[in-house]
């Protein structure tokens, strides 16, 4: 499990900490390039499983279940 500290953190030492398990979508390609996404209590994360320490996208639950909903309807194809 992976801890990072949370965007809302302040810099006085005051640090939330969140734990995320990563998981790759079982339809990544085997060549590495894959995303990653890890649900918590404020909706789901999404990374770049190249690069484990950069950026996280995040998203309420809400946007989430609409972006998989268009992907399932084929709107990004």
């Amino acid at each position: 499990m992976n801890w990072r500290t949370s965007s809302w953190s302040t810099y006085n030492g005051n640090c939330v900490a969140v734990a995320a398990e990563w998981r790759k979508s079982s339809l990544s390609a085997g060549n590495g390039a894959c995303g990653e996404t890890a649900s918590c209590r404020c909706g789901v994360r999404v990374r770049d499983s190249k690069d484990p320490d950069g950026p996280v996208l995040a998203f309420s639950r809400a946007e989430w279940a609409g972006f998989t909903t268009a992907i399932k309807a084929g709107e990004f194809t």
